[in-house]
């Protein structure tokens, strides 16, 4: 589902009554970073599918919906999950675009053993957020493939994420979010639940869901 419409910021949110009288909470989020990241794994881990240690190049954009019950300030919300694994290639770039739209949320991914996929991380958040149709929207920054870190030849410095997350906090505070970050394993499962978790709680106050 494509929204068309361009709201302002914070946008109203989607909903639906349950039978029970209870909002379901509808989120389009986006799993974002270069190619081989581990992007397909995390959501597959995320949805109990399991790890393939077979790569398949997702072919412009895989979607995928699960049905989530958070707890947050004492409130329960239960929330669907729209996720959209948008292909990090550049192939894809010219197509990616329209898959952003109407998004809520983001995870960005880069690989904790490959510096140039998080190089590129400021490139992805600027794609996103031209094309989100909101601006610049939450974000949770993953570090993936941290179970390879200690035999890794080249691993991404802890000190270049932690100047990186205050880098973007500055602009993205001004949005009323904090962006967070996770190393995480699609193969020991390490943060994936929290991921997810934590950008729906942030998805949530930033609408103001949660007062």
């Amino acid at each position: 589902m494509f929204w068309k419409k361009k709201e302002k910021s914070p946008p109203e949110i989607r909903t639906k009554a349950s039978a029970s009288g209870d909002q379901n909470y509808f989120l389009k989020i986006t799993l974002l970073g270069d190619g081989a990241v581990g992007k397909t794994n995390l959501r597959r881990n995320y949805l109990g599918q399991g790890f393939t240690q077979d790569h398949l190049m997702t072919i412009g954009a895989d979607f995928a919906a699960t049905e989530k019950t958070f707890k947050f300030d004492d409130k329960i919300f239960q929330t669907t999950f729209q996720i959209w694994d948008l292909a990090g290639q550049a192939t894809f770039s010219n197509v990616r675009g329209m898959y952003y739209k109407g998004c809520f949320g983001s995870l960005m991914v880069f690989d904790r053993t490959r510096p140039s996929s998080f190089d590129n991380i400021e490139n992805w958040l600027k794609e996103m957020n031209k094309n989100s149709g909101r601006g610049d929207i939450p974000t949770i920054l993953l570090g993936n493939k941290y179970d390879l870190v200690d035999t890794a030849e080249e691993v991404v410095p802890q000190e270049d994420i932690d100047a990186l997350l205050i880098k973007l906090n500055k602009n993205a505070e001004t949005r009323g979010f904090n962006i967070q970050y996770f190393d995480t394993s699609a193969i020991t499962g390490l943060n994936v639940e929290p991921a997810f978790e934590a950008l729906g709680e942030t998805i949530l106050r930033w609408l103001k869901v949660i007062k």
